[in-house]
């Protein structure tokens, strides 16, 4: 089964936006919400979590695949789903770099070491 695709408006903003709000449900149904680096490869957006494992949006998200995305004032519900593989995380750490490398070079290293890579996440648009 093939995986949702963002309409091209969200993907150039999903890439154009320096940070996006990662927001996950908490257990008493509000919200939290994180502000993380997302990038697009292959016209998929994916993230990762800075934390690694440790990150609580990471573990809210990895538990239920729910999740909303704050980008340029809007709110879309996506899922993330588990992703990755040697030559995609190659792919997700290059556009890392590319995109963040410029301005944040200690923390983008952090962005591509084994634990964080092991947190990467595809988004799809959520169903309905």
């Amino acid at each position: 089964m093939a995986a949702e695709r963002f309409d091209h408006r969200m993907l150039v903003l999903l890439t154009e936006a320096d940070e996006i709000e990662m927001r996950t449900p908490r257990g008493d149904g509000s919200m939290s919400s994180r502000p993380i680096w997302v990038v697009v490869v292959d016209h998929v957006p994916y993230v990762r979590s800075y934390a690694g494992e440790r990150g609580r949006w990471y573990r809210r998200a990895k538990a239920d695949g729910r999740a909303e995305l704050g980008v340029e004032g809007e709110a879309l519900a996506v899922r993330a789903v588990p992703d990755g593989g040697a030559e995609l995380d190659e792919k997700i750490s290059a556009a890392y770099h590319v995109k963040y490398g410029r301005h944040a070079p200690g923390p983008t290293e952090a962005m591509v070491t084994p634990p964080v890579v092991a947190t990467t996440m595809r988004l799809e648009p959520a169903d309905g």
